[in-house]
């Protein structure tokens, strides 16, 4: 019935601007059209797709650790480009520590650091702004992941997300990670187990107990395979035993 009604000059052009418009909506689509390894390799493009979808036309900032690649300039930036669709009102940044310049584009713009690097950090921050969103798919070791967590997430905006991609890190010995110490080794799942217990401190019995920055602002963490999302806020709520 629509092709009955629109000129023939206008058809061919109007199915494009539909693809267009279809396929700018759909991380999956996104992810395999410039071949991201959030989609195939993994599957973090639903999880992706789920928290995303509400910030998809407002103008954000997100900064994602890692390009891809390797030492290659020309290689990587598949991610960078898949958010620059996704989020056409967005400012999308990445880091590596490779060069990965040869990426740079109309609200794309990348830096060379080291992510486990405070000050990098902080004057990258300074320099783009709040992040509403950062996405930690760099090198995987957990120190790194770790010092980036514990900078960042402070730095996020009000209402900012984290994400930590690759969390099977945790337990490779080659990344600083434990298979056999799951509860206190200095890996990212023990971090966030952590952060976990934080969410409900207002419940611990410990009368001298002082909250930490992490405690008062995560508000919720949702976990997937190797995939979590933490979500910045207040947390405030009183305690059960404290009503």
């Amino acid at each position: 019935m629509l092709k009955r009604i629109v000129p023939a000059k206008q058809w061919s052009s109007l199915k494009g601007y539909v693809a267009r418009y279809l396929i700018s909506r759909n991380l999956r689509l996104l992810a395999t059209m410039y071949g991201s390894d959030k989609w195939g390799q993994h599957w973090y493009v639903q999880h992706y797709q789920r928290h995303f979808s509400s910030l998809r036309k407002r103008s954000i900032v997100l900064l994602e650790i890692g390009i891809g690649g390797y030492n290659d300039p020309r290689s990587g930036g598949a991610s960078l480009r898949m958010w620059k669709n996704y989020f056409p009102e967005g400012r999308i940044y990445g880091i590596d520590i490779y060069d990965k310049s040869l990426h740079n584009d109309d609200r794309i713009r990348t830096f060379v650091g080291d992510q486990s690097d405070e000050k990098f950090l902080r004057n990258l921050i300074s320099e783009i702004g709040p992040p509403d969103i950062v996405i930690d798919d760099g090198s995987h070791i957990n120190s790194h992941v770790i010092k980036s967590f514990e900078v960042l997430f402070p730095l996020l905006a009000d209402d900012g997300i984290y994400v930590i991609e690759d969390l099977g890190s945790s337990y490779w010995s080659d990344f600083g990670g434990s298979s056999e110490d799951l509860a206190s080794a200095r890996t990212s799942m023990c971090m966030l187990k952590r952060y976990v217990d934080g969410l409900n401190h207002k419940e611990f019995m410990l009368g001298n107990y002082q909250p930490s920055y992490f405690d008062e602002h995560i508000v919720s963490m949702h976990f997937y395979h190797n995939l979590v999302f933490c979500y910045k806020g207040r947390n405030l709520e009183v305690g059960n035993r404290h009503q």
